[in-house]
């Protein structure tokens, strides 16, 4: 099972499926195309059935039941983009066999170093085999890792036919990487009642929260005047912005919260003495606490706009919502994960998603869907690396889960 879980992910990785944010198309990068028909290809050679791609990119297909009886339709999904903050093109991963605990160097010619100090939890891993970037590129694990080990999970199914299962659906979607997932996601064509991405970190990781959000756009106006005879005249957009921003909780930002605490992120700020943009992420867990500080933002603005005798623009948007709302009334599809986790050895961490996932606004859709985890580390970026023995694990976990669910 590693070794059929291994060459699928080497070969997945070849694929440059980096998505874009500035195109406006879906998907939004040729790429995905091009590895949603390899994929397609891939899945009627297992014997998947009603098999496409759609105008979007989504890959879509089932493996049928081989019960008697009927049980509810369960579903997978992982994304095909690699993020857009580094080039997944031309990866070449390195193996690791029997990774003995020291430093390892990804790329001796730049001097770039997946360091033991820096990366602690290296130290779990030893005599393990690793999979590792050369330092140039991201690897690909957020999601290539989670499509081969639902194939690969698939795979073991069909070959052990004595491994009783109901109808499992199976989607790879483009896009999420910028938050667009779901955006054309049919869920009615997909036939599941309940499904899980595949989708999360470290071993063990079994998510089923995240938080709310919300974005703020914000533009302040000023009045610009000579600065040699501005006294008493001139009000600077840049100014007034800073004063806004330091007038929000200074110890509630993302460099001092963790776990359950919510955040206000200024990731953006452009402007001129006349006008200046600024743009907030707001996130929290609690719906209470989330509408606090959207309140927050408002009445700042009212504030400093009747303060400064000058309109301030606003633009508040929701984003997503925290999916525990939709899990919780089907808290049973928690409890199979754990269990599967716990009978093929593998311990559960659950934990909250601090960020968002295509499994919240799916759970919206209509879809309740928890992720679960790949394996993988330090997703997109040059030090992301992947351990075998964590890829195999998923499988053994999708197909545990899929055994499980005939018991519903």
């Amino acid at each position: 099972m590693d070794a059929m879980v291994v060459e699928r992910f080497l070969q997945y990785v070849k694929f440059a499926t980096q998505s874009d944010p500035a195109t406006g198309m879906t998907p939004s990068t040729p790429g995905q195309m091009e590895f949603a028909w390899v994929l397609c290809e891939e899945m009627k050679e297992l014997g998947l059935q009603e098999v496409t791609v759609d105008e979007h990119g989504y890959v879509m297909g089932f493996l049928p039941s081989n019960l008697e009886k009927e049980t509810p339709a369960i579903g997978f999904i992982a994304h095909m983009d690699t993020s857009p903050e580094m080039s997944g093109k031309h990866v070449r991963p390195q193996i690791i066999e029997k990774y003995a605990g020291n430093d390892i160097v990804l790329n001796k010619e730049n001097g770039i170093v997946l360091s033991t100090e820096e990366f602690p939890e290296l130290s779990r891993y030893v005599g393990q085999t690793l999979i590792t970037t050369d330092g140039n590129t991201l690897l690909g694990a957020d999601d290539k890792a989670g499509i081969a080990e639902i194939m690969t999970a698939l795979e073991y199914l069909i070959r052990h036919p004595e491994i009783k299962h109901g109808k499992i659906c199976v989607c790879f979607t483009p896009d999420e990487e910028i938050g667009e997932g779901p955006e054309h996601f049919d869920v009615k064509k997909f036939g599941a009642k309940f499904a899980f991405t595949v989708d999360g970190g470290e071993l063990g990781e079994l998510e089923f929260e995240n938080f709310h959000a919300a974005n703020a756009h914000i533009v302040f106006k000023g009045r610009n005047f000579h600065p040699g005879y501005a006294k008493n005249k001139m009000i600077n957009s840049i100014a007034m912005a800073n004063e806004f921003i330091a007038s929000l909780p200074k110890k509630e930002i993302p460099e001092n919260t963790s776990g359950y605490e919510g955040f206000f992120h200024v990731y953006s700020i452009k402007g001129e003495v006349e006008t200046t943009e600024v743009d907030i992420l707001i996130r929290d867990f609690d719906r209470e606490r989330f509408g606090w500080r959207k309140n927050t933002i408002e009445n700042g603005v009212r504030e400093f706009s009747k303060r400064y005798g000058l309109p301030i623009e606003l633009e508040l948007k929701d984003q997503y919502s925290n999916m525990r709302e939709k899990i919780e009334p089907v808290h049973y599809i928690i409890d199979i994960a754990r269990q599967a986790m716990q009978e093929v050895e593998v311990k559960p961490l659950i934990v909250p998603i601090r960020g968002g996932t295509d499994g919240a606004r799916l759970s919206f859709m209509g879809l309740p869907t928890p992720n679960l985890f790949t394996g993988g580390h330090n997703f997109h970026g040059r030090y992301e690396y992947i351990p075998v023995y964590s890829m195999e694990k998923a499988v053994q976990v999708i197909v545990r889960i899929a055994e499980l669910c005939t018991k519903i």
